[in-house]
């Protein structure tokens, strides 16, 4: 992982955010978000990776990031990867590809999020979502 002074201030928002929180998998949430940090190449995708799922998931805004200051590029790829504005999943993911930043964490959530070996039980449910991470995997990777 890239630590800066950034980072490191991504890092305890997440933890702070995500700490009561757990997985599918009953696993403490934050581990899904410092898995995807581990992947990034530079600052701004390791910041977005561990804070993409704050402001969906918990009581964060986009506007609390900025108060925060956090920079804008960060704040934009945030506003992407927020997904709860009720539009089709692939046109959300359609928005996601032009932003690097964003596309980048994306593509590491999708394919962590598609290990099914973390499921200690796979059922329908999870078959059909692999298959739409599937999908979306493919349509930002090209």
């Amino acid at each position: 992982m890239i630590y800066t002074p950034l980072t490191k201030k991504a890092l305890k928002l997440c933890f702070e955010a995500h700490k009561n929180q757990t997985d599918k998998t009953g696993l403490p949430y934050v581990f899904h978000p410092f898995h995807l940090a581990e992947q990034m190449t530079d600052e701004y995708t390791t910041v977005v990776a561990l804070l993409h799922d704050v402001v969906e998931d918990t009581d964060y805004t986009l506007e609390d990031m900025k108060k925060m200051g956090y920079p804008d590029e960060v704040v934009q790829a945030l506003a992407l990867l927020t997904h709860n504005d009720g539009s089709e999943y692939m046109e959300y993911i359609a928005r996601i590809k032009p932003n690097p930043i964003a596309r980048a964490v994306k593509l590491a959530d999708l394919k962590h999020n598609s290990e099914l070996s973390r499921y200690d039980m796979i059922d329908q449910y999870a078959i059909k979502r692999t298959a739409k991470y599937k999908q979306a995997i493919e349509f930002l990777s090209l």
